[in-house]
């Protein structure tokens, strides 16, 4: 090969590789957010990896949540993946997100699985009782806090209202944002000024609600039911609202079935996604 056709043959490859590579570069940093079961979520951003909580308990391991009107021990079903898979995405994961430390979100499974050096992203009022599990990389975030690329925020929600609401205890959101892709993650939260004020705030592309209406024998709703995620819709323009936290605890009376078919009945089925334990949404 002469110079003229080197250099001719080195444009064209360079060529190749300067249009492919930012196609090559997206692919590998798309944004996904798996189900894998109740509101636990695999998450990635970036290139980042995130666990959301982690509940890795088997079938039936722990006590049902009392005064629900049933006795179904919880979880009510498997983990989509093997106890193997499950312990690959543990090891894998850049860092776990836990948005409160009720049982269904950070359970014993998780506390002993996880590894001890693993950074834990919480509220501020669960990190003493994180750390004193033996995490020593936990880290409370306040407001807004930077981590390998990703900005992560803290918002705020309403477990409940009323007596109930202040039973439950203090709860938060995040918001994840990685270039152009934010992600709402609202938490154990009914819909609240403190919701409203993040969708407008932040304006994601994709939400998470926790849905399932979960409720005790007395009060409201302590999660979001339809009538909450129809009101996440309006709000938040063109967004897509993935449900979760559906029938896997015993308190939680809205099923992945009723907001299928409301979805279907309402025409938003673009827009509000039901997933499957183990199913990958692609934003």
């Amino acid at each position: 090969m002469n110079r003229k056709d080197f250099l001719k043959s080195s444009l064209i490859i360079g060529g190749l590789l300067a249009t492919s590579s930012p196609q090559v570069f997206a692919n590998k940093r798309r944004t996904t957010v798996r189900l894998l079961r109740h509101a636990t979520l695999w998450v990635e951003m970036g290139g980042v990896k995130l666990l959301v909580d982690p509940m890795l308990s088997a079938k039936d391991a722990m006590a049902p949540v009392q005064n629900a009107g049933n006795d179904y021990r919880i979880p009510m079903v498997d983990l989509p993946l093997s106890s193997n898979e499950i312990k690959s995405l543990v090891s894998q994961c850049d860092a776990v997100l836990v948005t409160h430390i009720h049982r269904d979100h950070w359970d014993s499974e998780a506390h002993a699985s996880i590894p001890k050096n693993k950074p834990i992203f919480c509220q501020p009022s669960d990190l003493e009782k994180i750390k004193n599990l033996g995490f020593e990389n936990a880290v409370a975030i306040a407001s807004d806090y930077p981590f390998q690329g990703l900005s992560i925020a803290r918002t705020g929600g309403q477990h409940g209202t009323g007596e109930i609401g202040q039973l439950m205890g203090i709860v938060s959101g995040f918001v994840i944002t990685a270039g152009a892709d934010k992600l709402y993650i609202a938490g154990d939260t009914i819909w609240c000024d403190e919701v409203e004020t993040a969708v407008a705030k932040y304006t994601p592309n994709v939400i998470v609600v926790n849905a399932g209406a979960a409720q005790f024998l007395k009060g409201d709703p302590i999660t979001m039911t339809l009538a909450d995620i129809e009101k996440v819709l309006k709000a938040s323009g063109k967004a897509k609202v993935i449900a979760v936290h559906m029938d896997t605890v015993n308190h939680c009376l809205l099923h992945k079935t009723d907001v299928t078919k409301y979805a279907s009945e309402n025409n938003v089925t673009k827009r509000l996604l039901v997933p499957a334990d183990g199913e990958v949404v692609s934003v």
